[in-house]
């Protein structure tokens, strides 16, 4: 293929990297976005693939027709419950490849200027942290590997001694060149990537998924130095740049930093009863109650979290919502940016329930009605709902912001248990005069409020 030629469709694929990623940004559009990201990929993976005469075409179609199976396989059996794993494996997967085109670049000319092995040394180094990492915290996620922290004593000082032996395999990578050195590298920075994502806390899963990915896509771009493809060194600078963005506005959802989340090792601590738990006991209440309670009010706000997931019940919730309209019933949705297990999760399971896009509201937007809303129904949200990270300074969550739930008029828990939430911590919310609390699965619990609401 003409040089010339490559170029000009390199940049077509940028231009879908960058038009697809805006498009990312309202619900409305995301699909769109994807669409036009995908086919940006898929132009600047063949035109490389025929461009450098890797392969022949009949190759590159068999390959086409693998990937789309898997990935169509995928995308159809993997349920939204799993969705954060496999971004992380994702994830994880984008690292290794990193880390094995820098591999091969060294193994091909260990010769190379010291710019290249510098970028190879980090390509290695990034690239190996990113595979390692996200498995782990795809294994945490999955139930293979603890959700608690794993620690031990002096661990920080050991890992601390870690990471200066990987910098300076990579420092003796750059400026030697060796095969030895490179295997030194992907070693200690697979060692690295398990060490300090273990000690990382289940709830916390979520800002290291899409820090992990902020990785995956910077290795992208250190290899595209490596190879000189700027299609790489622009996708993985967007990717870079969108996951730092995004990891950024986690963590000042939960009111903490980037450090505390790495190294701090949030939830190790036992359960925490929350105050007045000792004293009060949870007012239970049965699905014709809830449905009472709903079909009377003026407005209700729906508060999802991830035991929605967990119990499918985002078509069942719509059902509902669309029981309560019926009878005149002002129904909105209040989306915590760190409700459920990935960013985004509460947005796509109630897209998968057409739930419309002008009923969702964000954290900042929603609060200010709870004061005069009738009933805030809260379907397995925990954490992001509870009123000591506002109220109690002694809390492990104090200061994150939250939803404000427990100032509407009536409030209705619908959850399996009183158990706490990802943080470890009791909720006062659930133990208040205004609250009922519908304990069962979120899928049974509504279907049988629908129900009840039909007879009435």
């Amino acid at each position: 293929m003409n040089v010339t030629v490559a170029g000009y469709l390199y940049l077509v694929a940028a231009a879908l990297f960058i038009f697809g990623l805006k498009r990312l940004s309202s619900p409305a559009t995301a699909r769109r976005g994807n669409q036009l990201a995908a086919a940006g990929m898929l132009l600047a993976v063949v035109v490389t693939l025929t461009d450098r005469q890797i392969v022949g075409y009949g190759t590159i179609v068999a390959g086409l027709v693998v990937g789309s199976g898997i990935g169509a396989v995928l995308a159809r059996r993997v349920e939204m419950t799993a969705m954060p794993q496999l971004v992380a494996a994702f994830n994880g997967f984008g690292g290794g490849a990193s880390a094995l085109v820098a591999a091969v670049e060294l193994l091909r000319d260990p010769a190379s200027p010291l710019r290249t092995l510098v970028t190879i040394a980090l390509s290695a180094l990034i690239g190996a942290i990113t595979f390692s990492g996200s498995f782990v915290a795809y294994g945490k996620l999955q139930g293979i590997v603890s959700g608690k922290p794993v620690t031990y004593p002096g661990q920080r000082f050991v890992d601390l001694l870690i990471a200066l032996g990987t910098l300076g395999v990579a420092g003796w990578l750059a400026t030697t060149g060796s095969p030895t050195a490179l295997w030194a590298v992907l070693g200690a920075s697979l060692l690295l990537g398990v060490v300090r994502v273990l000690p990382i806390g289940g709830a916390d899963m979520p800002v290291v998924i899409s820090f992990l990915n902020s990785l995956s896509g910077v290795a992208a771009s250190m290899a595209g130095f490596v190879i000189d493809s700027n299609a790489l060194i622009i996708s993985g600078a967007l990717v870079g740049a969108s996951g730092l963005i995004l990891t950024n506005i986690m963590v000042k959802a939960m009111n903490r930093s980037l450090g505390n989340v790495l190294f701090a090792a949030f939830g190790a601590e036992a359960a925490v009863a929350g105050p007045g738990a000792g004293e009060k006991t949870a007012r239970s209440a049965t699905p014709e109650d809830v449905a009472i309670t709903l079909a009377y009010a003026r407005s209700v706000i729906i508060v999802p979290g991830y035991g929605l997931a967990v119990a499918q019940a985002q078509h069942v919730l719509r059902e509902l919502a669309s029981a309560l309209e019926s009878r005149g019933v002002d129904v909105k949705y209040a989306i915590h940016p760190v409700a459920g297990r990935m960013p985004g999760h509460m947005n796509v399971l109630l897209a998968e329930a057409d739930v419309p896009y002008d009923q969702l509201y964000d954290l900042e937007d929603i609060n200010p009605e709870f004061d005069h809303t009738d009933v805030a129904l809260v379907v397995g949200a925990n954490d992001v709902v509870n009123p000591s990270a506002r109220d109690d300074p002694s809390s492990p969550i104090y200061g994150m912001p939250i939803l404000d739930v427990d100032r509407a008029q009536h409030v209705i828990v619908v959850k399996r248990s009183l158990s706490p939430g990802f943080a470890g911590i009791d909720n006062p919310l659930f133990y208040l005069d205004k609250t009922m609390m519908l304990f069962a699965d979120a899928k049974k619990g509504l279907g049988e409020v629908v129900s009840a609401i039909a007879e009435l």
